[in-house]
């Protein structure tokens, strides 16, 4: 497995996304496939307090007991868990540091992550109480998501005023079939030296291949357990042709949908690892699999006609 860095960690290109334990799998499923992962190669797992209404760090913790020095473990903060526990002020960033320590069972967390920006916390209180954290020996590496170019750049400039921890990595949505990020976030993140973790490579399942236009999904499948007016927009009819032309491309060069969703990122030089969820561990063997095709330059020229973002 490949291994690129994000500030002063060493992580695999493929990541595991734990969103979806303890809501669609069980702890002994979790075991299975946090074993399957290691086993594989895989050593960033990046998870949430809120995921699995808090049992997703539980049951990761508990999955990588007696392994857990092979992990580099990824949570986040700032999602609202009730009335009381949300946002980025000090005194919370410190509990929530406290609360994740706890469900993961571990003395400290690789990388720490602000889930959302909060318009009600200045961005250098949060990053005070962080730095503490680093200082502490508690967080090893802090990062953000879903912040936009302006706040990225705020962040930034903030870190390095008070000579505080800055933040090392930006973890936004950046798939084939989603590429916004590209507009502004991607040249913020460039020019403060972040490294990206995207999430929802497979666009909610849409690029592993199984899902044909003119087909229902099946039931079990991601995608169809969306609510109603959230599986409409991942199906409209433009998406699905953008898949089919994607499909197409792959094939005529012997490769697979799930191959060319991960190649594509990670031909990207600011991408560090691509976080994809899994709940089989044969899911993990085809995404660790799926990293190996190195596209040319003429493809990725294709790549962008073919989703909207070249020259005509």
């Amino acid at each position: 497995m490949e291994t690129r860095t994000i500030g002063p960690l060493e992580v695999s290109l493929v990541g595991l996304g734990c969103n979806n334990f303890g809501r669609r799998i069980d702890a002994a499923e979790t075991e299975r496939v946090v074993r399957a992962s290691l086993d594989a190669g895989i050593t960033l797992f990046d998870t949430a307090d809120v995921y699995g209404d808090r049992r997703s760090e539980e049951q990761l913790g508990a999955a990588l007991a007696g392994r857990r020095d092979e992990a580099v473990v990824a949570t986040k903060f700032g999602m609202e868990l009730d009335e009381q526990r949300r946002g980025a002020h000090p005194d919370y960033v410190r509990t929530a540091c406290e609360d994740s320590l706890r469900r993961l069972d571990t003395d400290h967390i690789d990388l720490y992550q602000l889930h959302r920006p909060d318009p009600d916390v200045p961005i250098e209180e949060t990053l005070g109480a962080l730095d503490e954290l680093i200082a502490a020996g508690k967080v090893r590496a802090i990062g953000h998501s879903n912040l936009s170019a302006e706040q990225m750049d705020a962040a930034e400039a903030a870190g390095r005023t008070m000579t505080a921890a800055r933040f090392v990595s930006a973890q936004d949505r950046w798939n084939l079939l989603e590429r916004d990020l590209e507009d502004e976030q991607l040249p913020a993140i460039e020019r403060n030296g972040l490294a990206v973790l995207p999430y929802f490579p497979l666009a909610s399942g849409l690029l592993t291949g199984k899902y044909r236009a003119g087909e229902d999904p099946d039931p079990a499948w991601r995608i169809a357990t969306l609510p109603d007016d959230r599986r409409q927009t991942q199906l409209a009819d433009d998406r699905l042709a953008t898949v089919e032309r994607l499909r197409g491309f792959a094939e005529a060069r012997g490769r697979s949908l799930l191959e060319l969703a991960f190649s594509w990122l990670a031909a990207q030089p600011v991408v560090a690892s691509i976080i994809a969820g899994a709940t089989r561990p044969e899911q993990v063997a085809s995404n660790v699999d799926a990293v190996g095709w190195e596209l040319t330059d003429d493809e990725l020229e294709e790549i962008d006609r073919l989703t909207g973002r070249g020259r005509s």
